[in-house]
C-alpha cells in the first residue's frame, strides 16, 4: 500500500511539472529550444537582432519596437523580415509578416526602400514558390504590400515574383485573392506592367480594359 501511495505521489508530482500549458508556453516563448536546427530568422530574432518583439494580448498578438519605428534601417531589418515571411511556427510568422508590414507603413518608406529592393526579391520569391498555401498567400500580401511602396520600380522584378503563381491560381479557393493582388500590382504599377502579369499568368484580364 506504501508503496503504491509514492508511485501515485510521484506520478502527480511529475504531471504538474509537465502540464500541457506548461509545454505550449514554453514553444510559444522559445519554439525552437527544443528545435536542433532552427531557422536562420528564427536565430536572429532569439538573438535580439531584429529591434522588434510580439506582444501577447488577450484577443490578439502585437508588435512592440525597441526603437521609433521610423528610425529602423531598412537594410538589414526589411530584408530579415523578408526572409522570416517563409516561416510556419509561430511567433515567427507573425513578427516577420507583420514586422515587414509594418516597416512599409512608415512615412519615408519608398525612399527606404528601393536601396534595397534587389535583396528582398529572394526572400519573397521562395515565400511565392511555397507549397504551403499560407506561406504563398504571406509572400503574395508582402509584394502587394510593398508594390504599394516602391511601385513601377517593382516592375522589372515581376516575372521573376510571379512564376510561382500561375500553379496556385488552379487552386480555386485562392483564385479570388490572387486575381485581387495582381489588379493591385497593376494599379500600382501601371498599365505598363500588364504585359508582365500576362506573361506568367496568361488568363489574368487588365483593370484598365
Amino acid at each position: 500500500m506504501a508503496a503504491r501511495g509514492t508511485t501515485s505521489t510521484n506520478a502527480g508530482a511529475a504531471g504538474r511539472q509537465q502540464k500541457p500549458s506548461d509545454r505550449i508556453n514554453q514553444k510559444t516563448i522559445d519554439p525552437f529550444k527544443e528545435t536542433k536546427n532552427p531557422s536562420v530568422f528564427a536565430s536572429v530574432y532569439s538573438s535580439g537582432s531584429i529591434p522588434c518583439r510580439l506582444v501577447h494580448g488577450s484577443v490578439k498578438h502585437s508588435l512592440s519596437w525597441s526603437q521609433p519605428i521610423e528610425t529602423v534601417n531598412f537594410d538589414p531589418t526589411l530584408v530579415l523580415l523578408a526572409e522570416g515571411i517563409r516561416e510556419t511556427v509561430h511567433p515567427y510568422s507573425f513578427v516577420a509578416r507583420v514586422g515587414f508590414q509594418q516597416l512599409l507603413q512608415v512615412y519615408n518608406a519608398r525612399q527606404l526602400v528601393l536601396p534595397v529592393l534587389n535583396k528582398l526579391i529572394p526572400p519573397l520569391r521562395t515565400a511565392l514558390s511555397a507549397t504551403d498555401d499560407s506561406v504563398f498567400l504571406a509572400g503574395l500580401a508582402a509584394t502587394v504590400q510593398l508594390s504599394a511602396v516602391a511601385g513601377p520600380a517593382l516592375n522589372p522584378h515581376l516575372k521573376v515574383l510571379l512564376t510561382s503563381v500561375s500553379r496556385h491560381m488552379m487552386n480555386r479557393k485562392h483564385r479570388e485573392q490572387i486575381t485581387t493582388s495582381l489588379q493591385e500590382l497593376e494599379q500600382n504599377g501601371g498599365q505598363e506592367c500588364v504585359s508582365i502579369i500576362k506573361s506568367r499568368v496568361p488568363t489574368y484580364s487588365s483593370v484598365f480594359c
